[in-house]
């Protein structure tokens, strides 16, 4: 059985113990993740017991019969309407991904709720070895790139050669536009890079992953250009060790709002809670940002083979900010850091 069908059998049965007569999956990521088909229109009937059904267009027959491993396969033009005319019944849909069009020409189903999702945040082993992978380039391109002369390049131009670095080590591409930000740029938590050039004396924040099989790596560091400065190592520290703490508890069982208060709680000790603007971190996997997410809201525990990001930050407006981030696998054995990157604040040039 391949890990597709094991994934869409694991879904029935959820579906069974819900007491639904099956699923209509529209999200194409879902739809990824039961079959492996990567295109971009389609539509998969999952009923609670039986055979599944997958709705397609005819720009991805052929795609669909060599990734797709579920027999019956339709092709035509109207997906929805062809789905609608199947007689669902008391079917449920992911109404958290239909506009209200979509959900009318379904005939209105129910709420499946985000049971896809629930699933996707347990990584199988396939998954792991993506995730291990995209992370496992990512470190080696960052660890070269530290290698290079920076000093007097733009940030386009790092941000360029880093993703240049992850395909020249077997990436399928970013997984997300890198972020690389220089001096006071740093203190912008999602900062867009510019043609400001490098300087002595600037924190680089660099936030960047590959992608490996559809799957995503999501790593951060900050270095200093040249010697770091008292306010340099103050932040870097406050940061380091509030992220060690996090990465610490990320094992099975704990509750996720616990980890979330904990950090905060740390951040706040250290005097720089209030410059902490971000999120604690989430989960990565088909998705750079998928469930669970780290809140003071969040529900949940922490479950054995979630793969998750752990990246508190300090971010001082108009001077500097330093942020540190990890993907951390949960394993029987406890944290397990794929981004195998020092944590220690390097000063480059």
């Amino acid at each position: 059985m391949t890990a597709y069908a094991s994934r869409t059998h694991a879904l029935q049965a959820r579906l069974s113990d819900a007491g639904h007569a099956g699923m209509i999956v529209s999200d194409v990521q879902n739809i990824r993740y039961l079959t492996g088909f990567t295109g971009s229109n389609a539509l998969l009937l999952v009923p609670a017991s039986g055979e599944c059904s997958f709705f397609t267009d005819g720009r991805y027959r052929d795609q669909a019969r060599q990734q797709v491993w579920i027999e019956n396969q339709q092709i035509g033009r109207e997906l929805w309407a062809d789905v609608r005319r199947q007689n669902l019944g008391d079917w449920v849909a992911e109404t958290h991904h239909l506009s209200v069009k979509d959900w009318r020409t379904l005939g209105e189903p129910g709420d499946s709720g985000p049971i896809v999702e629930e699933l996707r945040s347990i990584k199988d082993a396939s998954e792991i070895s993506a995730l291990r992978e995209a992370c496992e380039i990512s470190s080696a391109a960052l660890s070269r790139l530290w290698t290079e002369r920076l000093v007097g390049k733009t940030e386009r131009d790092v941000a360029l050669r880093l993703d240049v670095l992850m395909r020249e080590l077997g990436a399928d591409g970013q997984a997300f536009d890198t972020i690389v930000a220089t001096g006071p740029h740093s203190a912008i938590p999602h900062h867009e890079p510019t043609d400001r050039r490098i300087a002595h004396g600037d924190l680089l924040k660099t936030d960047f992953g590959a992608l490996v099989d559809g799957y995503h790596a999501d790593c951060t560091r900050t270095v200093v250009i040249g010697a770091a400065s008292d306010w340099h190592l103050d932040i870097h520290n406050a940061v380091r060790e509030a992220q060690a703490l996090g990465v610490s508890m990320l094992k099975s069982g704990t509750m996720i709002a616990e980890i979330d208060a904990a950090v905060r709680e740390k951040l706040a000790d250290l005097g720089y809670l209030d410059y902490f603007t971000t999120g604690l971190g989430h989960g990565v996997g088909l998705l750079i940002h998928e469930d669970p997410f780290f809140s003071a809201q969040a529900v949940g525990r922490i479950e054995r083979r979630m793969v998750l990001t752990m990246e508190p930050g300090i971010y001082l407006p108009g001077r500097g900010g330093v942020r540190i981030e990890d993907t951390v696998l949960v394993s029987e054995a406890g944290p397990d850091v794929l981004t195998d990157v020092t944590t220690e604040l390097m000063e480059i040039s």
